[in-house]
Order: C-alpha cells, then structure tokens, then sequence
C-alpha cells in the first residue's frame, strides 16, 4: 500500500480569505490558493487545476502501463485533464472531466493504442475517484 499526503492551510472567510497548499515531496511548498485564485483567474492554484493535473499524470502513466502489456512503448504521451466545476442547486460540483491525449507509438496499429487508452481512461486510480462524466479525444501518431 502507497499512501502520500497533501496538506492545506486557510485563514479568513470563502471571498477574502487566503490559503496555500503543500504536498509530501515539497514540490508544492506552500502554494496560494483562494477564492480569487479558483474563481477569478488571480495567480496561484485551486483545487480543480490540482485535479486536472493529477489525473492528466495518472492516465499517462495508467496507459504507458497498458501499452506495455500490448508489448508497446510510446515515445510521447501528452495529456491535458479539463476539470469542469459547476453550480448546481446542491452546491458547486465537479460535472465534467475531459482528457485530451496526443499519443505518439510508431509502428503501432491505432485501433490497438486507442483500445489502451480507453482502458487506461476508465481503469487509472484518479478516473474511479469521480462520480463526474469523463470524456476523452484521443490523438495518435505511428
């Protein structure tokens, strides 16, 4: 069993309030975050862009994984994860997620890589931690 920790600080109230966020590695050390960083595009992060991030990584190394166990080594896998956060009568909920992937496998038949990909899509750890529509456009070059 892995376990990793992410820890976060917050002083003040939702609007005017501020926090950082801190992760195990140190990587994050300290980022701010707050209501202007998540809602109105001030610098710093939020928690759907950590997200995003997150689940970008885990899909590309879940379908690396994958490829390799179709004897396949992909020489690039670019992924954005597109976290879509809306109001909804219940509260703000995260509805949407949408990967777009580039994979570069040459040689590789596409049926095959795109099969990968849509397996790495539903089987990576951070895709099963949403109750949200996960969608994926997927690219690839052999």
């Amino acid at each position: 069993m892995i376990t990793k920790t992410g820890s976060a600080t917050w002083q003040g109230d939702i609007k005017t309030g501020k926090g950082t966020i801190s992760s195990e590695s140190g990587v994050l050390d300290t980022v701010p975050f707050g209501f202007n960083t998540r809602f109105d595009g001030e610098k710093g992060t939020n928690p759907e862009e950590l997200i995003g991030a997150a689940h970008a990584g885990c899909f590309s190394m879940a379908l690396s994984n994958i490829l390799g166990s179709e004897d396949l080594k992909a020489d690039a896998i670019n992924t954005t994860s597109t976290v879509t956060l809306e109001k909804l009568d219940s509260g703000f909920t995260v509805t949407k997620v949408h990967l777009t992937t580039e994979i570069t496998v040459k040689g590789a038949d596409k049926a095959k890589v795109e099969e990968c990909a849509k397996k790495a899509k539903e089987g990576c750890p951070i895709s099963k931690l949403f109750n949200a529509d996960i969608s994926i456009e997927i690219s690839i070059e052999t």
